[in-house]
């Protein structure tokens, strides 16, 4: 069998542009150009610009390839300027995915700020594809204000889930914004699972991944159980040009998740 060039770029085409935020967007393939699992990441190409790498938000079970992505740098502000019907390139999936065999069976307490909501809405949709192998779903989600929460559109119906329990939290409220007020950790207060036995998946800005991880291990979550998405600085894909390397790993191969004891005893892990 021909080896799979890991550097070819699979062309595709936009479909649909869905905007999250004043700085977020939702941008759906035609297709699903590569299968992967939730908590890979891919390199997304801009023909001309170049390349950066997201992880999907949409299931590894739909039809169509689906980035939601904050417009941050020079890649993706060229992506910011596509249309509909224009073309993009994908490569990967690159890096592990979320064990979602060791998962089954437990309560799963899923915790994202930002647009870290996008990796982890993937992972949501892969539990609800079997959401019978779960005993129930948390997800505590934070954003700066009640603008900058992604998917408004579908967290009402993800609400009303039989096995399905969301609370959200801003930082800064409105005169529309009728709940929590506080970064994420205010809404980790309580924790209504079984810490001893299910896993916690964290994604978001490093400083609320720091100060959440901090809250679930004084909770008392394993640490092997507190999963992180440490999305930081891939571009190879394949470990070989160095740039995502955090202790002994390669965030790129190894990760892009990695476990609070994979990464505890390095200094600053989060930076």
């Amino acid at each position: 069998m021909e080896a799979v060039n890991p550097y070819y770029s699979i062309p595709v085409k936009i479909k649909k542009i869905i905007p999250e935020t004043s700085n977020i967007t939702t941008f759906i393939l035609d297709g699903m150009p590569i299968q992967f699992e939730a908590g890979q990441f891919a390199e997304l190409t801009v023909p001309g610009v170049g390349e950066a790498p997201f992880t999907p938000s949409s299931s590894p079970h739909g039809d169509d390839l689906e980035f939601t992505i904050m417009k941050v740098g020079r890649v993706t502000s060229a992506l910011f300027e596509l249309k509909e019907g224009d073309q993009v390139g994908v490569r990967g999936p690159f890096g592990k995915p979320y064990p979602l065999k060791e998962f089954k069976g437990k309560e799963i307490f899923i915790v994202g700020g930002g647009v870290g909501f996008a990796p982890l809405r993937s992972l949501f949709l892969a539990l609800l594809h079997n959401i019978k192998d779960y005993k129930k779903i948390y997800i505590r989600y934070g954003a700066r204000t009640p603008n900058d929460i992604v998917y408004k559109h579908l967290i009402p119906e993800w609400e009303k889930i039989d096995g399905v329990d969301i609370l959200l939290t801003v930082d800064v409220g409105d005169d529309s914004w009728q709940g929590k007020v506080g970064v994420v950790t205010v809404i980790l207060d309580e924790i209504p699972v079984d810490v001893a036995s299910s896993p916690a998946i964290v994604c978001g800005p490093p400083l609320m991944m720091k100060f959440v991880t901090q809250r679930l291990v004084e909770a008392g979550f394993k640490h092997s159980n507190i999963y992180l998405s440490m999305e930081k600085n891939m571009s190879c894909g394949i470990g070989k040009c160095n740039h995502c390397r955090v202790g002994k790993f390669y965030v790129c191969k190894d990760g892009p998740v990695l476990t609070w004891e994979d990464v505890k005893d390095i200094e600053e892990p989060f930076l």
